[in-house]
């Protein structure tokens, strides 16, 4: 499950291979903000389920601990804490069926959620509520200060939980409930078939590092009721600029992008990158009429407009949450 989720399958296909429920494969995933728990292995030490089974017997004829811990080879300070730790109102159980509701717990089932870690919640530095960027920016030269992102969504996403876990959801910049894998967004095999597309490998160094404004991605969002925005996206500042587009042929978004780059001075438009929708089909004639260059990011690699993607997200948010 965890495999084809980061391979970007859909949750509906991934359950109908596993003769689920989308909802159930949802859930699952959603325990821990679809980011995979590492895979946790019991102590070499810890008692096995046949010594447990041992210390039940001998504690049922009497035995005692020091008895039972020559028995195993086991010290007596390690029994007896297995006894306290795993005694009930009616003693201790080893087996899971001797395990009947209000006659004790469980030691074998016990001893394995804590040991795989099945409820456990480790500490994290993301305790103390900072974003990893303010940090870094406010104590460059202390580590002991930094947090990276990854700390803190596993903190909201997989230690949060109920009510908590909902009001430090509407914190974040995209109010999701489930983190997506980066290969979510891609997009399918027949998507990227434009002629005469100018790859982003031929894009100047000079855009990579920001450093000059200037330089645009760009994106179509479709809406409901057959509405689309084209998102533009200044790669310098940051800069957000929202074009409303009738239709999403090729010929009415390359009009309407003509159309707008008109209002601003030339400086401010260098070049635009784009990802290999259909949309743009249409961009020599935007060239042609505008003198930007423009550039197409490699299939299936959204994360080369990594401003414009972002945005997008948080656009979408914003929608669903008015």
């Amino acid at each position: 499950m965890w495999e084809r989720w980061r391979a970007g399958e859909s949750l509906q296909h991934i359950a109908q291979l596993f003769d689920r429920n989308h909802s159930s494969v949802a859930g699952k995933l959603g325990q821990t903000g679809v980011i995979q728990p590492p895979l946790r292995r019991r102590s070499k030490r810890s008692l096995t389920p046949a010594e447990r089974e041992e210390i039940s017997i001998g504690l049922a004829a009497d035995e005692s601990i020091q008895s039972i811990a020559r028995r195993l080879s086991r010290a007596p300070s390690t029994i007896c804490r297995e006894i306290k730790r795993y005694s009930g109102e009616k003693g201790y159980r080893a087996d899971p069926l001797m395990s009947l509701p209000g006659s004790g717990r469980c030691a074998q089932r016990h001893a394995t959620r804590r040991d795989t870690g099945a409820g456990k919640s480790c500490g994290s530095k993301a305790a103390t509520g900072m974003v990893a960027g303010w940090l870094k920016r406010t104590w460059p030269g202390n580590e002991g200060f930094h947090v990276s992102h990854e700390t803190i969504y596993r903190t909201l996403f997989i230690q949060a939980r109920g009510a908590l876990k909902k009001e430090l959801l509407e914190h974040l910049r995209r109010t999701r409930a489930m983190r997506r894998s980066r290969h979510h967004t891609q997009k399918t095999e027949d998507h990227g078939h434009i002629r005469d597309a100018v790859s982003i490998s031929e894009r100047p160094p000079a855009v990579e590092d920001r450093a000059v404004p200037g330089h645009w991605e760009g994106d179509l969002l479709c809406g409901s009721g057959n509405s689309q925005i084209a998102t533009l996206v200044e790669r310098h500042t940051r800069y957000v600029m929202l074009v409303k587009i009738d239709s999403k042929d090729s010929e009415t978004v390359a009009k309407a992008l003509i159309k707008h780059v008109g209002k601003l001075p030339q400086e401010l438009y260098k070049s635009l990158t784009r990802d290999r929708g259909t949309e743009m089909a249409g961009h020599k004639r935007f060239n042609i009429a505008t003198d930007i260059a423009v550039y197409s990011c490699d299939p299936k690699h959204p994360w080369q407009r990594g401003s414009n993607e972002n945005t997008n997200g948080l656009l979408s948010a914003a929608r669903q949450t008015r």
